[in-house]
């Protein structure tokens, strides 16, 4: 175990959950996503051209001067549509809002004030409440399916672009890694002032931000047999689950129930805190890309297939039984992941549009 491992083990986060051990229910999600009726839409094919084609219902938010072109808006809430879809995951809500909401936290000014013009009104400024929007659009727009995620060789536990960057067609550029310096490249565009925009620089914004959260969950940089846990059948505590789903919403959950009274907003200032503090000499390391690149997608991907191998497919095979031992030594990296993801995330908005 290498010690930047031992430094999360003992962070403040990791203290406080030894000490309280008392359950509390979950409250109903508060976190509300809107969704939006358009057509035609503006729409970004699997090769990541823009194109128009007609739709009767696809989920699409629009940038805030609503240049991009489109008729009459309706606004639907996200309880109607989960009527009609399942939901498929990423990190689950929360891990997303609070990679969201540590970024936005840390932006600067000029990064602010982009984020702010290209938010839709109803957000409120609040990028963390649009974060989970492109898990969402999955139903619709079909080919971001597979910008989520990086499937890897089995056992390896090492990432290569070239040989893993592909979609299961192997159509080149096509997962998570690809899809960051996609949206980056595009979002480089706002200070162009073109009077006609070529992309969508809100969408942009939303699936980067959510696909920087996505990259720093080990099992979306997993093995390709298993498709990153997702076909590893266990228990979680009493109830039957999949290995990724664990990492995406469980272990989260579980935590903020248990050491939180189930209140996100103290999860995320438990990990903001331990920022400044426990990881307080790893943050410029995680916050610099090499070559003064705008985003280093591969080096977050090579630590992703690392801590999967070391710490989310450790001890969970099939049928195994995941409760206290698991859940409090692997609470730590996910904390510490999300903790990078927020950092990362803000220093590539920073970039972008400072």
């Amino acid at each position: 175990m290498t010690s930047k491992y031992d430094s999360i083990q003992n962070s403040d986060i990791h203290s406080k959950e030894k000490e309280k051990v008392q359950k509390k229910k979950r409250p109903s999600n508060q976190f509300q996503i809107v969704f939006q009726l358009k057509s035609p839409l503006s729409y970004l094919s699997g090769n990541y051209k823009s194109r128009e084609r007609p739709s009767y219902m696809t989920a699409v938010v629009l940038g805030a001067k609503e240049a991009m072109g489109c008729g009459r808006i309706q606004i639907i809430t996200l309880c109607s549509l989960l009527l009609l879809f399942p939901v498929i995951h990423g990190w689950g809500t929360v891990g997303h809002l609070t990679v969201c909401r540590i970024a936005q936290s840390r932006l600067s000014k000029a990064a602010a004030d982009a984020v702010k013009q290209l938010l839709p009104a109803y957000a409120e400024n609040d990028l963390g409440s649009l974060c989970i929007w492109p898990d969402h659009v999955k139903f619709i727009y079909h080919w971001s399916s597979a910008l989520h995620y990086i499937n890897t060789p089995d056992n390896l536990c090492n990432y290569q672009y070239n040989r893993d960057c592909k979609d299961e067609n192997g159509e080149k550029g096509r997962c998570v890694a690809g899809a960051i310096n996609n949206y980056t490249s595009q979002l480089l565009s706002y200070n162009t002032h073109s009077s006609q925009p070529k992309y969508n620089l809100t969408q942009a914004l939303l699936f980067l931000s959510h696909f920087i959260g996505d990259i720093h969950q080990p099992l979306h940089v997993g093995f390709t047999s298993d498709k990153g846990g997702n076909t590893i059948d266990v228990h979680w505590y009493t109830r039957k689950q999949n290995l990724h789903h664990i990492w995406d919403d469980n272990i989260l959950e579980t935590a903020e129930e248990r050491f939180y009274d189930s209140n996100v907003e103290e999860l995320v200032d438990a990990i903001k805190q331990n920022i400044t503090t426990e990881w307080a000499d790893e943050v410029k390391g995680w916050e610099t890309c090499s070559l003064n690149k705008t985003a280093c997608p591969d080096v977050y991907a090579s630590e992703g297939i690392k801590a999967a191998c070391d710490w989310a497919y450790k001890g969970a095979e099939e049928g195994s039984v995941l409760e206290d031992e698991y859940f409090l030594s692997r609470l730590p990296i996910v904390n510490w992941r999300l903790a990078q993801g927020g950092v990362r995330l803000a220093a590539t908005l920073n970039r972008i549009f400072g």
